[in-house]
């Protein structure tokens, strides 16, 4: 399948051929952009019949205080890697709420809630599971890579009735030294805990993404927006 690429100040968008019925709004990780992710689209090899189309959003360029202050493009800041730590609410809320902005551009752009995947890499997974799992409509199903949850002490409380039961699938390397996978198992064994059912993916990588990852997030894909 080809696509047609377009560029703005705030997103990479990856349009299909046809009309699309579905969307994959898809989240980088800290300090890349939106294009990070858009060569992973034609591997996807995704059938004919599934016409997606892809939304890199590009984060705004923040301090990052566990970078030494450094500005660069990211979700929100990071204050430690200690789960028990600080976390930047104001940030992580702000992202969600701009993840919320783009799936209603996306269902006035024709596309239903209900066919509408979140999806990320790292700190931008982490905005994914937040968002989608705190939204109040229906979405077709929320991808976290390599990534955790964050303000996981709210879940309970903030949950979406509508996403109680939404597809949800978790991939980490085994070798990350960034995020180790010990974080996104403790996630995963959270949020199944909480009642959802998540599934688990692992790999012998580091904090990457690796072909096998890519054919299984195809696969997951197109059983979440199948018709």
């Amino acid at each position: 399948m080809s696509y047609r690429q377009s560029e703005s100040e705030s997103a990479v968008v990856m349009e299909p051929e046809r009309t699309p019925d579905a969307a994959v709004i898809w989240l980088h990780g800290l300090g890349a952009d939106g294009f990070d992710f858009v060569p992973i689209v034609p591997e996807l090899s995704l059938p004919e019949a599934l016409q997606p189309r892809f939304v890199f959003p590009h984060a705004e360029v923040r301090p990052v205080t566990l970078n030494g202050g450094m500005a660069m493009r990211a979700w929100y800041d990071i204050l430690s890697l200690d789960r028990g730590g600080k976390q930047d609410e104001a940030g992580v809320r702000a992202s969600a709420a701009r993840v919320d902005t783009l799936i209603e551009e996306q269902e006035s752009a024709g596309v239903a809630r209900s066919r509408i995947v979140v999806a990320g890499f790292s700190q931008g997974g982490a905005i994914a599971l937040h968002a989608g799992l705190r939204h109040p409509q229906r979405l077709a199903g929320i991808m976290g890579l390599s990534t955790y949850l964050p303000l996981d002490h709210t879940l309970e409380a903030e949950a979406s009735a509508a996403n109680r039961d939404i597809p949800i699938l978790m991939c980490h390397g085994s070798r990350d030294p960034m995020l180790p996978m010990t974080l996104g198992q403790g996630s995963c064994q959270q949020l199944a805990r909480l009642g959802w059912q998540p599934e688990w993916r692992e790999y012998p990588m580091e904090h990457q993404v690796c072909m096998e990852e890519i054919r299984d997030i195809a696969d997951w894909l197109q059983r979440v927006l199948g018709n």
